[in-house]
């Protein structure tokens, strides 16, 4: 349940790899252990004979589907939701058995910002929006760990992007210069 390194470009790295915060894995817990605790109280507390019996294979199949509904799915779907950053560009997947990849290039950001509830703000989470150029505009990150260190880095990201991929003023005098004396434009990146 890895991110696959394969979606990544030649020159890219990853920067951070984050899954939802492990708030998210309160309730599957608490369910496996609420079943567990409710197939030994019948164990113990149930009358022997086949009413019992029966009694107890109820409780256990009754605790195996709230197991599998309300423990096991949310752990899935926490496991394969990833939220990457990379040098180049934000990728948002998610999907257990089928798949939902967002990319979002770092020219493409406008404008980001976090959001933190008062519980947030205790667990060390937080709600991350990105808003890109485009038709589908803003992407909402739920549950983010250390939204605050994860929206700065974010910024550094595409400011580096950006200077890396600009002109600076130095570069922009010599052209200006070379088009002035009738020299044919070079690549600066050259």
């Amino acid at each position: 349940m890895a991110f696959p390194e394969d979606v990544l470009t030649e020159d890219e790295h990853v920067v951070l790899h984050l899954h939802p915060h492990w708030k998210a894995l309160i309730r599957p817990i608490l369910v496996l252990v609420l079943a567990v605790a409710a197939v030994v109280a019948g164990w113990v507390l149930l009358p022997e004979g086949d009413g019992g019996t029966i009694a107890l294979y109820v409780i256990a199949a009754l605790g195996l589907v709230l197991v599998f509904w309300l423990g096991l799915w949310p752990f899935l779907v926490w496991r394969t939701t990833h939220y990457l950053f990379t040098n180049e560009r934000v990728l948002l997947q998610e999907g257990v058995f089928s798949r939902n990849r967002r990319d979002l290039p770092l020219t493409r950001i406008n404008d980001h910002a976090m959001h933190q509830k008062f519980v947030e703000r205790l667990l060390g989470c937080g709600t991350l929006t990105i808003e890109s150029a485009g038709e589908r505009g803003q992407s909402v990150l739920s549950d983010v760990p250390h939204v605050d260190k994860v929206q700065t880095k974010l910024y550094e990201l595409v400011e580096a992007h950006h200077d890396k991929h600009s002109l600076g003023d130095g570069e922009m005098r010599e052209i200006l210069a070379d088009m002035a004396e009738g020299k044919p434009l070079r690549d600066p990146s050259a």
